[in-house]
């Protein structure tokens, strides 16, 4: 990514060189930082509040109600792992603050999640069909309030932030639900895990051990 937004950078200055507005290239890097600046403090005012209101819903149990309402949804989803799972748990959670635009705070309780279905995983070194449905649907990102779009809609001073509410809600609802149909027809496709696939990766393993052993004491022994 460093590397694309220097050539951009470099692109722009040459361009700008070419046709004679090096100088207008200029004034829209110094308006474009001074820009980014109040953008930076707009968003750091509007995501302490949804996160401060997102830690007094979870200590309050809010969060934990929702969870349990989510429950049934993820269970269906969800139905290769034990339904007594905490993974179970880290995933509503990771959902509801995923739909109301809280990425930061949704963050840790999908990592959290992760961590528990691999635990549940029988191929350790292939992700799960849980563990890839997991991925698809925080890829799609269902909000129902965009909270941080909205803060940078406030920062540039958008005259009616709030509308853009629907659409984003349309939006996200139809890449969830795709990205959840996907995930489900992709595991249909692909071979299911097993435990011959793990103890077939350390036979492997153990053999190619063996036989870099065995010729090493042939080498060792022509010396």
């Amino acid at each position: 990514m460093n590397y694309i937004f220097y050539f951009l950078i470099v692109i722009s200055i040459v361009i700008g060189a070419i046709n004679g507005k090096l100088q207008d290239v200029g004034n829209a890097v110094m308006s474009g930082a001074e820009l980014s600046v109040k953008v930076a403090f707009s968003l750091i005012g509007i995501m302490a509040f949804w996160l401060g209101i997102m830690q007094i819903a979870q200590k309050s149990g809010i969060i934990d109600f929702l969870s349990k309402m989510l429950k049934p949804i993820t269970k269906v989803l969800f139905n290769e792992i034990p339904e007594d799972s905490p993974a179970i748990g880290d995933i509503a959670m990771n959902f509801s603050a995923n739909a109301f635009g809280l990425s930061n705070a949704a963050t840790p309780f999908g990592l959290k999640a992760m961590e528990e279905l691999q635990k549940e995983n029988i191929d350790k070194k292939s992700a799960s069909n849980s563990m890839c449905l997991l991925l698809g649907m925080n890829t799609a990102g269902f909000q129902l309030i965009p909270t941080t779009v909205l803060a940078v809609l406030v920062g540039i001073g958008y005259k009616n932030p709030t509308e853009i509410i629907a659409p984003t809600l349309l939006v996200t609802c139809i890449a969830f639900t795709f990205a959840v149909i996907l995930s489900k027809v992709l595991q249909k496709v692909w071979n299911p895990q097993t435990e011959n696939n793990e103890i077939l990766r350390q036979v492997k393993s153990f053999r190619g051990a063996a036989e870099e052993s065995a010729q090493n004491d042939r080498i060792g022994g022509e010396e």
